[in-house]
């Protein structure tokens, strides 16, 4: 059976949650890790956890054969009012820890390849550490895409569009989905 890490999977309304069931139903052992929480749990925003984390998987269940990356870091702000602090977080969990992940994994993979899906967003405007973040997300994933395909991973970001995991207000509701 293939073995596949989901992050971001802590709460029950999060797309990962939504992700897990579907994998098992397809045949995936899943392994969740979250900040504080799932079979393995993970503070992203230390630059060690990452690889600590790939390489405690694959040693107490074997290898993956993939990675499902939906953990993200949000605090709304914009550029007159987003600290430095928070900026640095955002990149951190959503950027540096993706990178990480996929370098872990892909030194971990065995000959038989494996699979990279990461969710990005295009939420900019009122939102500018998570939008650019998840910007430099894309660009790490199409890296891979071109750097691990030799190795037969494939790498793909999927940007879901608004999604209410919880964020939404009746309001917002109300207009994203009246079309």
């Amino acid at each position: 059976m293939a073995l596949a890490l989901v992050t971001g999977a802590a709460r029950a309304d999060s797309i990962a949650a939504g992700i897990v069931p579907r994998l098992v139903a397809d045949g995936w052992e899943v392994v969740i890790s979250d900040l504080g929480s799932g079979d393995y749990p993970c503070d992203l925003s230390d630059p060690s956890s990452p690889t600590e984390l790939i390489e405690r998987i694959t040693r107490e269940r074997g290898p993956l054969s993939a990675l499902v990356l939906s953990h993200a870091h949000d605090v709304e702000s914009g550029i007159l009012d987003t600290t430095a602090a928070s900026f640095d977080m955002h990149v951190a969990v959503n950027a540096r820890a993706t990178l990480l992940l996929i370098a872990a994994f892909a030194r971990e993979v065995d000959e038989g390849g494996g699979a990279i899906v990461a969710f990005t967003s295009d939420h900019t405007t009122g939102n500018l550490p998570y939008g650019a973040s998840k910007g430099a997300l894309d660009r790490i994933v199409i890296s891979a895409a071109r750097e691990l395909g030799a190795k037969g991973i494939s790498a793909n970001v999927v940007n879901p569009g608004p999604i209410d995991t919880g964020w939404m207000d009746d309001e917002t509701r109300t207009v994203l989905t009246a079309h």
